[in-house]
């Protein structure tokens, strides 16, 4: 056996057992006010996220475009619980977007957005009209907008407004995610001419009966995924910071015969910085995921359930008295 590692390496323990505790604590309000009020906080945050309005936002797309990176942009906030809320955050997509343009940071920057942030938990036909003005918005901004996923119990009517969408808006880009037992279906149904689709792993706490729970078998159902999409005719996205899945998908590319004008890589703002620079380098194209906003605190802690090793440099980040 081997030796254990020292105290405050996260990797002593079981991943699955880091992962539903940090899960638990994303729920957590109690816990939210500690990470929220503690010194530094501000300098780990920003490591993850870009800021709270939109102009940190468009410094930090302005920083990346400039690097080579493609940008996906997400105002965060998934509490919406009214339709003043949900048309807010609507409005606010629409100014980004109208920015964005306005700084010539199109196409290289596209939006991300959660239809929870756009009434979908209490108004389906609501959380519909807001995207399809923020989708009307993106084309006339010359970029377009993906429609990020989040719990099973939303994947059904997320996939179908994805449907509508892409009659008028067919770039509209979907999010499928490993996780899920579902997902290796969807590829395939999903994995058509002028279909974008971003694969990744998947970050909420799901019960067995729908979801994989070992780190072995969310990696094996990325892969079987992975190559359902590369073997396909849309465009595969694939979000991952793993270096192994990443080598797959780089394999998978020369095996299907992909240029890097027909897939994409991506990966979370401030998450292996210098990998992104690698691929950049090598040809690749590489879009950072870029939130901004002041709902940080559910969004921070799924990053550090995704990829635990994060949570020893958030953990020293918080004691430091430097």
């Amino acid at each position: 056996m081997p030796a254990p590692r020292r105290g405050g390496d996260p990797g002593r323990y079981p991943r699955h057992m880091l992962r539903s505790v940090i899960l638990a604590a994303s729920r957590s309000s109690q816990v939210e006010r500690l990470v929220a009020t503690a010194p530094f906080t501000r300098d780990v945050v920003r490591r993850f996220v870009a800021g709270a309005g939109t102009d940190d936002a468009l410094r930090a797309t302005r920083e990346l475009v400039a690097d080579g990176l493609a940008v996906t942009l997400d105002n965060l906030g998934e509490d919406t619980v009214t339709p003043d809320q949900a048309t807010a955050t609507r409005d606010e997509y629409l100014r980004l977007l109208r920015l964005l343009s306005e700084a010539g940071l199109t196409p290289a920057a596209e939006v991300s957005v959660k239809l929870s942030a756009l009434g979908q938990m209490f108004d389906e036909q609501l959380a519909y009209d807001n995207v399809r003005a923020i989708c009307a918005v993106a084309h006339e901004a010359g970029t377009t907008v993906t429609l990020d996923m989040e719990d099973h119990t939303t994947t059904d009517s997320t996939l179908d407004v994805l449907g509508k969408l892409r009659k008028d808006f067919p770039s509209t880009g979907a999010v499928l995610q490993a996780y899920l037992r579902r997902t290796e279906s969807d590829c395939r149904e999903l994995a058509s001419t002028g279909s974008r689709v971003r694969l990744c792993k998947g970050a909420y706490k799901e019960p067995e009966s729908v979801a994989y729970q070992s780190a072995r078998e969310v990696d094996k159902s990325y892969v079987r995924c992975l190559n359902i999409l590369m073997s396909g005719d849309g465009y595969p996205m694939l979000a991952t910071h793993d270096p192994r899945l990443i080598a797959i998908g780089e394999d998978r590319a020369r095996w299907f015969d992909r240029g890097p004008d027909r897939f994409e890589f991506q990966m979370l703002y401030g998450i292996r910085p210098d990998e992104q620079a690698r691929l950049v380098g090598e040809g690749y194209l590489v879009r950072t995921y870029l939130p901004y906003g002041t709902d940080w605190y559910g969004y921070l802690m799924r990053r550090l359930a995704e990829r635990p090793a994060n949570l020893a440099f958030f953990g020293r980040a918080l004691v430091s008295k430097k």
